[in-house]
């Protein structure tokens, strides 16, 4: 079941009608329907995988009460807080990466000239939303060790906040302090909350919809046959890639955030209009800042951080991106496209200039953006969408091949949509999405923010259309990061 599928438009009002009508009196009650919703909404994938994250549930809730049990001794909880992050960093291992660690050690023998069978291979399916779920759980773990949380007792809350539907699978990734103190108060049914929620689902499922899938083919057709492409359209391959990768994701984010603001629950937001950074560090700053923030809080931080001089800050940020790319998959291109953003960063925090643009957007105090932040982020885009290259391709081979034909074969040929629409209509829709986004730019959790009835209205009446346009209902897409 996916948020862009007709199960999910039936699953989705008869959960809300239970949760707000028939078991509204006792907030366990609730949550444990919520847990089974989650549960079914999971299963629905594979049932097995409901066994993992069981397992998973189980192990941080009675790991989180030993840590808590053993605040006096610092050596019994350091053990505990290792079972934890031992046990779901070898689930995420096994079931993510244990084929591509095997494939790697057989390429390395035969370097050396050796020829070793791949019978060591296996065929794992990847369980869907398993990197979102095991950091979730073990920032739980590790924030009861560092006394950021206490420890709770109660375990449909815990396993609610573990599971909790909306954002399961592909997050925002929600820590404890903020997902599991609401899943624990009681909810009051808020009308505008409500109605904020509706509103935010109706624009994510535009941005997956309309653009996202809207964009699909097309990439989809220039990466697969990138050979017989010139290098116009191989560029624009990767610029759609790039609208179509945020479109997805964050399409995702905010239906995960307005499904859940249906339910009393406020999510984090995940993406703040990253294609409107200035630089390389304020998009860190605006894409997938759920992931951004939790790599900064539990990896980056305790390594120093950029307190400890140039040298070792310069180490933590490339061990940060490294990490990065590797959690997105098991696959090289994944790490060097971390690397490629290790190497964009850097001069940005050498020259001091990572934080300036931590709180302001584009165009802050005035109607349109100066011609120096057209230049800049014009620039950052480009860089982000190069990077793109690695994170799209198969293989590094066909990334670099892909790069080489964009700067040796400079033939113009016009493209043609593969099934056969008029580019031109593409065009106009990304370039009325970017006018759009810019317009709302400083809040993005309003996106239908207008005064006017009148204007609100006719923007309602586009996206509906723009969705029942698009839609096709024998071909559901998946979100791309549930890959993931």
């Amino acid at each position: 079941m996916t948020f862009n599928s007709l199960e999910y438009l039936l699953f989705l009002p008869i959960v809300f009608i239970l949760y707000w009508y028939v078991f509204k009196k006792s907030v366990s009650i609730q949550n444990s329907l919520v847990l089974v919703a989650s549960y079914f909404f999971y299963g629905l994938w594979d049932w097995r995988f409901l066994f993992l994250i069981l397992a998973s549930t189980l192990v941080d809730f009675f790991v989180g009460q030993l840590i808590g049990k053993n605040k006096e001794n610092k050596r019994k909880q350091k053990f505990w807080l290792w079972v934890s992050l031992l046990f779901n960093i070898s689930l995420l291992g096994f079931f993510k990466y244990y084929n591509f660690f095997t494939e790697s050690f057989l390429d390395m023998f035969q370097l050396f000239g050796y020829s070793v069978k791949s019978t060591w291979t296996l065929n794992i399916i990847l369980p869907v939303g398993i990197s979102f779920y095991t950091f979730q759980t073990m920032s739980y773990s590790l924030d009861i060790y560092y006394k950021r949380v206490k420890p709770t007792k109660d375990f449909i809350s815990f396993a609610t906040f573990v599971a909790f539907f909306p954002q399961l699978v592909a997050g925002p990734i929600e820590r404890a302090s903020n997902l599991l103190g609401q899943i624990t108060k009681n909810r009051i049914f808020n009308y505008q909350q409500i109605v904020a929620g509706l509103k935010l689902i109706l624009w994510g499922l535009f941005k997956k919809m309309v653009i996202a899938d809207g964009l699909a083919p097309i990439v989809d057709d220039i990466f697969a046959n990138y050979a017989s492409y010139p290098a116009s359209t191989l560029i624009l391959g990767v610029t759609l890639f790039s609208f179509q990768v945020y479109g997805d994701f964050s399409g995702y984010s905010d239906i995960a955030i307005g499904t859940a603001k249906l339910f009393g629950i406020e999510l984090m937001s995940n993406f703040k209009f990253p294609n409107f950074s200035r630089n390389v560090a304020e998009y860190w700053q605006r894409w997938h800042v759920s992931l951004s923030t939790w790599f900064r809080h539990y990896v980056y931080i305790p390594l120093g951080g950029s307190r400890v001089g140039k040298l070792l800050s310069v180490r933590n940020i490339c061990i940060i991106f490294l990490v990065s790319g590797f959690w997105h998959g098991a696959n090289w291109t994944f790490i060097f496209w971390g690397a490629f953003h290790a190497l964009a960063y850097i001069p940005v925090f050498l020259m001091g200039r990572n934080t300036i643009y931590k709180n302001t957007v584009i165009a802050q105090d005035s109607l349109l953006p100066s011609f120096k932040e057209i230049g800049q982020l014009f620039i950052t885009f480009s860089i982000v969408t190069f990077s793109r290259i690695f994170f799209r391709s198969e293989s590094l081979t066909d990334s670099f091949n892909y790069i080489s034909r964009i700067f040796n074969n400079w033939e113009y040929i016009e493209y043609h949509h593969p099934l056969g629409y008029r580019m031109i209509d593409y065009f106009v829709l990304i370039g009325l999405f970017i006018c759009y986004e810019f317009l709302i730019r400083k809040d993005e959790r309003n996106p239908f923010k207008f005064k006017s009835k009148i204007l609100r209205f006719l923007i309602y009446t586009l996206v509906i259309f723009g969705i029942l346009l698009f839609y096709d209902s024998g071909f559901d897409r998946s979100f791309i990061y549930f890959q993931f």
